[in-house]
């Protein structure tokens, strides 16, 4: 029986967050509809899960607001989304429902993982993270080769930017550094490579998973998420994927996670039980070929969510 008194597992609260403006390039705004266009409601009702709409963020149009400061363009739009997105997401957990974020560019984690946190906080219990991408994420308005907002999330999340950004993740970090692993990272910019050593954050580069193999590292991922922890927050950026399978994302870089290795991650997730919310981002329909990214993220979605093979 779920905390709601129903039987099964808790219903998933479908939070929707478009929004371009962390990227460089148009298009992932429009990744939420075409998630769904591929069939996610039905691949959700498929695993026994009940489906309510949790609400969409909605970003302003690039052209319509003012970049800012050239270190963090768009900040202040960025800064209003994530509110916004944060509010939703402790909406969804707090009438016992599984909050389901669909992107959108990865700075929409500024908001969605910081409203994770901040429930559980309210209890006084933390929460670790695992961070599945080509890209640490880990740049800070000083390192930042392009000011594209999408490569800080993780770094503000984790307290290394003093102040944080525009207000947000300020004071303590939000997700403790030994908490948090990263999975797939093969593209990290120089400039941010001693961020990402100095912060503790774990992670498992692309060698390291051909090496040791993915589910060994998935499951150092998941001692780690979960020891005393209320659980953990997947957020899954489909760049994490090789493009010859995912060609449809924001920032496609060769040499990523196989169809099976994508999926093994989410079941893996998924059996242990400390799932607390998902999110799947940096879907790009422009760059896609007949929605076939937006295919596989449907598949991964009910993988994490408890589907199986047999």
């Amino acid at each position: 029986m779920s905390e709601d008194g129903s039987t099964g597992p808790a219903p998933v609260s479908l939070v929707s967050v478009s929004i371009d403006l962390g990227a460089g390039r148009r298009g992932v705004d429009m990744g939420p509809s075409a998630i769904r266009i591929a069939g996610l409601d039905e691949a959700i009702l498929g695993t026994g899960r009940r489906l309510a709409e949790g609400g969409t963020v909605w970003a302003p149009a690039p052209e319509t607001v003012p970049i800012g400061d050239e270190a963090h363009r768009y900040l202040d739009a960025i800064v209003q989304v994530a509110l916004e997105s944060s509010a939703l997401v402790r909406e969804a957990l707090g009438s016992n429902a599984f909050p389901l974020i669909l992107g959108g560019d990865h700075s929409l984690a500024l908001g969605t993982v910081s409203g994770v946190a901040e429930f559980y906080r309210a209890r006084e219990q933390s929460i670790g993270l695992i961070w599945v991408d080509a890209h640490t994420d880990m740049n800070t308005p000083g390192t930042s080769p392009s000011g594209n907002v999408h490569g800080m999330p993780l770094a503000a999340l984790t307290g290394q930017i003093p102040g944080g950004l525009g207000g947000l993740c300020q004071g303590l970090p939000v997700v403790e550094a030994e908490k948090v692993s990263v999975l797939g990272a093969r593209s990290i910019d120089k400039t941010e490579r001693d961020v990402v050593r100095d912060s503790g954050v774990r992670v498992f580069t692309m060698t390291e998973l051909d090496e040791r193999g993915v589910a060994r590292c998935m499951d150092e991922a998941l001692e780690r998420a979960s020891e005393g922890t209320a659980g953990f927050h997947l957020s899954f950026d489909l760049d994490s994927l090789d493009p010859q399978i995912a060609p449809g994302v924001g920032t496609p870089v060769r040499g990523g996670l196989t169809f099976r290795e994508g999926h093994l991650i989410c079941e893996k997730a998924a059996r242990s039980r400390n799932l607390i919310g998902l999110e799947v981002v940096e879907l790009n329909p422009v760059m896609d070929t007949a929605n076939a990214t937006a295919r596989l993220a449907v598949g991964l979605i009910a993988s994490a969510l408890g589907d199986t093979i047999l």
